[in-house]
């Protein structure tokens, strides 16, 4: 609701005069001229009127851009006489003043706008309030001051003037959703939580495509509305005498006392985090909990390189009142974030190379990276350095490696820390990562798998999955992995195959020189899995060999000679939808390119049953590319005879004349029918009883360009 009524009774008054000149206006068009004359009479009428106030309403009119248009009263003309032409003209000089008025405040509003918005960049908010306040006296309508001066408001913590800001806002625009999210935003402040959600409610009804956006500000809403009731019935069972709020207060006032011994404080904390639990979170933050760091001997021992072993001891257990604060505690958890220099020295504990302490430390995290609203709070932070720490774990041996691979796995999901990674992708963590596949036999298997598992998640950015693609070095070490190690027989080694594959799955969506470089001994593995026990494995280095063969002629060359044709075939004849899309991809690829490859199909599979079966395949790429396998194997003398009597042509036939659904089935489909008859004139025979020679005809242009 506006907080000045007389304003909101004058911005009324105005939309009501605009619509009664809207009336005259209309009127004096009118073809009837009973109309005419009466709209005629009654602007003459307001003409004698108003003609008294004109200089009050024309300065009126340059704070506004309702479009009150009066009829310029110079020179008045008795009713009898006025010229309807001439009294029209006399209108349109007048809108014509009014615009160019219009157009001159703007101007100049705009300039106080950009005054505003760079006193605002300055942090000079009350400056910016009064260049905004001054745009408005140009253009009082201008949606952009209102939001701009309520958000330098709330700068001010002016939370009501914000408000009555954003109300006017919406006057001037109803779908204004950055009203809305300030006013949002000064509602939180007042603790006004059901108008706060209602503004975040009519954002998302405005603009669905501002879910996340509105989800966010809902949850912080109701995080503030949480904590608020928490403290008050905190406050109320302090009162009441509460015997865990007392120790709390306590043990807090002899923990913040200086120069006693380490192990005076050390103890404190211990008992400290055994009265904390969920119920008492609140009395330990409401008590300025957190400030405990204050004590010097406290952030001596958090922040130094080296530690004695009491020195550790007392990490630990601030470690473990951080774990006992913070557990589901949302607010609790920002505030730890909050305390100079926390989130930087998280980084230094997880590389400290004190085991006890780097257990603690993840254990801490990990309560942070389990749930989406920990996740931002951890992101607000520079955490760059943190993939290459936590992949380093890789190396342990105990609890500490699936620990640190299961924040992995939560943040990696988060594009904010995917973007942060980038920034040490090349330089830091994929040294390390091809070193841990390298020695892939002496570090912890199963989440080495996982590490590459996650590399495997940062290919969905394209820019990041270009800067893995290019690495000479990540290429080697996924080689090294595939060699093989000792143990290789192992259940976490074949994890870890199979996770590597899957890697370079991804990776070879791009094209570049190193993957052109390493195409052959890529292949080269790949094919010497297709032997494997694991289905898996072998379905995944199948696809490999889909995705790399197009990069080399010569790894085509040596996975022919390798007889990769007779293993394919073997794989399309047992089934296996993904193994079979893979697999008939691969045997075009090599029979594009290889004559050989083409003849050893048709030793294999004289009349060609394995791929009819595929055409009448229902996926679509399994199709394309038999089609496509088979027009370059009719090239081979013989081949398009062996298909005499077969249903080719009709298959053919109808992917070609439109059945299919894709453009690439049917013009593989139009080459290889064209081909067969070229081949094998008698196929014409049947096309002919298919009345199919139209398409034949269209196909040739195919053909010939093929």
């Amino acid at each position: 609701m506006l907080r000045d009524e007389d304003t909101e009774a004058d911005f009324q008054r105005f939309l009501r005069r605009v619509d009664d000149v809207t009336n005259l206006l209309q009127g004096l068009s009118s073809p009837d001229s009973a109309v005419r004359e009466k709209a005629i009479a009654e602007t003459e009428k307001r003409l004698q009127e108003q003609g008294a106030s004109r200089e009050e309403e024309e300065e009126e009119e340059s704070r506004t851009t309702l479009n009150r248009t009066l009829i310029n009263t110079s020179g008045s003309v008795k009713a009898e006489a006025v010229d309807a032409d001439v009294f029209l003209a006399a209108l349109e000089k007048d809108a014509k003043e009014r615009a160019q008025r219009r157009r001159r405040n703007e101007q100049l509003a705009n300039a106080l706008k950009e005054q505003g918005n760079e006193a605002f960049r300055r942090g000079d908010f009350a400056l910016a309030i009064h260049r905004y306040s001054q745009g408005l006296q140009k253009l009082r309508d201008k949606q952009e001051l209102y939001t701009n001066r309520a958000q330098a408001y709330l700068k001010l913590h002016e939370y009501e003037k914000a408000i009555s800001d954003c109300e006017w806002a919406l006057k001037c625009n109803k779908n204004c959703l950055k009203a809305y999210f300030l006013m949002g935003k000064a509602h939180l402040a007042l603790q006004h939580f059901p108008e706060c959600r209602q503004c975040y409610e009519e954002m998302l009804q405005i603009d669905p495509q501002k879910e996340n956006l509105v989800k966010d500000c809902v949850n912080e809403a109701n995080l503030e509305e949480k904590r608020l009731r928490d403290e008050e019935r905190a406050e109320r069972e302090a009162q009441a005498g509460s015997v865990a709020a007392s120790s709390i207060q306590e043990l807090l006032q002899r923990i913040s006392s200086p120069g006693q011994d380490i192990l005076y404080y050390t103890g404190g904390i211990r008992l400290l985090a055994q009265v904390v639990n969920s119920t008492e979170q609140t009395f330990f933050r409401t008590n300025n909990g957190f400030s405990i760091l204050r004590n010097e001997t406290l952030r001596g021992a958090l922040c130094a390189e080296s530690r004695s072993p009491a020195e550790v001891e007392l990490c630990v257990s601030l470690l473990l009142l951080w774990q006992a604060a913070c557990a589901g505690n949302e607010e609790n958890q920002r505030l730890l974030l909050a305390q100079p220099g926390v989130s930087a020295q998280l980084a230094e504990l997880l590389c400290s190379g004190t085991p006890h302490i780097q257990r603690e430390t993840l254990a801490l995290i990990s309560l942070y990276s389990e749930h989406q609203s920990g996740r931002r709070l951890l992101l607000r932070q520079d955490l760059s350095r943190w993939l290459q720490i936590l992949m380093a774990f890789v190396k342990s041996t105990d609890a500490r490696a699936d620990s640190a691979m299961n924040i992995l796995s939560d943040l990696i999901g988060e594009k904010r820390f995917q973007t942060q990674c980038g920034a040490m992708l090349s330089t830091d963590v994929l040294p390390l990562f091809s070193q841990l596949l390298v020695c892939a036999g002496q570090v912890n298997q199963a989440a080495l798998a996982r590490a590459v598992a996650v590399l495997g998640s940062l290919c969905a950015d394209v820019g990041l999955r270009a800067q893995l693609a290019r690495s000479r070095e990540c290429w080697q070490g996924c080689l090294q992995l595939l060699e093989g190690c000792p143990g290789a027989s192992s259940p976490g080694y074949q994890h870890c195959v199979f996770a590597v594959l899957g890697l370079m799955m991804n990776l070879l969506l791009e094209s570049n020189g190193a993957i052109q470089d390493f195409a052959v001994p890529i292949s080269g593995r790949c094919l010497a899995l297709l032997s494997h026990q694991d289905g898996k494995i072998v379905t995944r280095a199948v696809g490999v060999l889909s995705r790399v063969l197009p990069a080399s002629p010569s790894a085509v060359e040596e996975v022919v000679k390798g007889g990769v044709v007779k293993k394919m075939l073997k794989f399309l004849k047992a089934g296996g939808q993904l193994t079979c899309r893979y697999a008939i991809k691969t045997l075009s690829i090599c029979t594009k390119s290889s004559r050989r490859a083409q003849e050893e199909l048709l030793k294999w599979d004289k009349r060609l049953q394995v791929l009819l079966q595929l055409l009448e395949a229902g996926d679509e790429l399994v199709v394309g590319n038999a089609a496509l396998c088979l027009s370059q194997c009719l090239q081979v003398p013989g081949a398009a005879s062996a298909l005499l009597g077969s249903g080719v042509v009709q298959l053919l036939l109808r992917h070609a004349g439109g059945d299919a659904h894709t453009t690439s089935v049917q013009l593989n489909s139009a080459i290889a029918l064209g081909r067969l008859c070229v081949a094998e004139p008698r196929h014409i025979h049947q096309l002919r009883k298919l009345n199919g020679l139209a398409i034949l005809n269209s196909s040739m242009k195919y053909v010939q360009s093929s």
